[in-house]
């Protein structure tokens, strides 16, 4: 019999003392515990929401404890009263004797007596008065703490968008995603796909964003259907989507894709080109692109041609494309709801990334022919790696043009002929997009 909360906290100790990334370990334990019988929305949520709101539970446990003591706690004990304390705190579902006796018998079965004899103490206080929990005054800290972000990132984003703002930014990241599904309309039509899932009970929205994408509540439905495996839809968050309607590629034309990975984007060209015309998909990594072509297998879209390459090595260099897309690495700021760990990645370089950026953008130009087009996009909301980038490289590329970006989607979604996605905003992840032309 599978215990989810003991492989919730294996997989916690992973990410939160390891530093790595949850996604793998989620879907290849989490199918584990589906194949066990057990409950994997239960260890989906503790890990999810823990890693989410490690810092804001951590603020709750110093009420409980010692301050200074807890800060100098082994983590391994830290991480099972946060994740005990997200069951308490936000699982309403979850009875609080379970939450407590599950994690003391966890801590019994990690550790010893003496462990798990401190995690029932501080768990039954936190039960018997859990509005002691106060915030500092100042905003950085209390949003920091509050919901649970790195104050630097608090501070950006303050600048950027004031103090409202900031607090439902802050609070759509830590809301629990929405499921967002394409068409493929290769092969189905929005208005069939909805009728299917109606006849199931299955609700899907349309999106306002796009006429392909809609969205639905109802995810471990609509992934466990038939018609995923037989390539009617993709999951794709709605600003990922909005990049390759900016691109506009057309049937019959020729399209670089330089950092293809993990391929939604790629799938969605083939798909909007009607497998008409040529698509090069690069990317370094033999497992991303091993995915790529797997979904493009499952989707139809046969015109793609994937290649493990170095993107800054791929030739020959040639201005013989129509349109290339540079989905470049970034910070990902834009993407939190659902990449919860990147919130917590502070090591990541950003002056690195910059340049990565940046380098990108001038080795791109070169395959792009006269006329033709060039998409710089990212994940992330900061803008310097977003306007600036592009500014920068037209001012050192006169025979580049930027296209305003309402040609192509609706004003909403953009701003100084950029295309700009913000959460709070939208209700979708935050996105940017460029799209330049090639003058004759």
């Amino acid at each position: 019999m599978v215990n989810e909360r003991a492989e919730a906290y294996k997989v916690l100790t992973k990410v939160l003392k390891d530093n790595a990334f949850s996604d793998n370990l989620l879907r290849n334990v989490g199918k584990k515990i589906k194949n066990a019988d057990g409950n994997h929305d239960l260890f989906y949520t503790i890990v999810k929401g823990t890693v989410k709101l490690r810092e804001h539970l951590h603020h709750i446990a110093t009420f409980y404890t010692d301050a200074v003591k807890f800060d100098k706690t082994d983590l391994k004990v830290q991480i099972l009263l946060y994740m005990a304390l997200y069951q308490l705190r936000y699982c309403e579902n979850i009875p609080d004797h379970a939450a407590i006796n599950e994690t003391v018998d966890l801590a019994k079965s990690k550790f010893d007596q003496r462990v798990a004899d401190f995690i029932n103490a501080v768990l039954r206080s936190y039960q018997r008065d859990p509005n002691k929990v106060t915030y500092p005054e100042d905003p950085v800290q209390r949003m920091a703490l509050e919901y649970s972000y790195p104050p630097e990132l608090i501070q950006i984003w303050l600048d950027t968008w004031g103090e409202d703002e900031t607090e439902m930014l802050c609070m759509y990241f830590n809301d629990v995603p929405r499921l967002n599904v394409r068409v493929n309309q290769i092969e189905t039509s929005a208005e069939k796909l909805i009728a299917y899932f109606s006849r199931k009970d299955i609700e899907l929205t349309p999106s306002t964003a796009s006429s392909m994408m809609m969205t639905t509540n109802q995810p471990n439905e609509v992934l466990s259907d038939v018609a995923f495996e037989e390539g009617y839809f993709s999951i794709q968050d709605a600003s990922a989507a909005l990049v390759v309607e900016l691109l506009d590629p057309q049937p019959g034309e020729s399209v670089l894709d330089l950092f293809a990975g993990p391929g939604g984007k790629t799938s969605y060209i083939g798909e909007k080109m009607q497998n008409q015309g040529e698509i090069i998909a690069i990317d370094r990594i033999p497992n991303k692109v091993k995915k790529i072509k797997q979904a493009l297998q499952r989707l139809q879209v046969n015109n793609v041609r994937t290649i493990v390459e170095d993107s800054f090595r791929y030739g020959p260099v040639a201005p013989a494309y129509d349109r290339v897309l540079l989905d470049v690495p970034c910070t990902g700021w834009g993407v939190l709801q659902k990449k919860s760990e990147l919130r917590w990645q502070r090591a990541q370089d950003l002056e690195e990334l910059l340049k990565i950026q940046e380098s990108a953008l001038h080795y791109g130009a070169k395959f792009v022919r006269p006329e033709g087009f060039l998409a710089y996009s990212t994940c992330t909301m900061n803008k310097r790696e977003n306007e600036d980038q592009v500014r920068q490289f037209l001012a050192q590329h006169p025979d580049f043009e930027l296209v305003d970006a309402s040609e192509k989607l609706a004003s909403q979604y953009t701003s100084e002929g950029f295309y700009k996605t913000i959460p709070h905003r939208h209700m979708m992840d935050g996105a940017f997009g460029a799209l330049m032309r090639r003058k004759a």
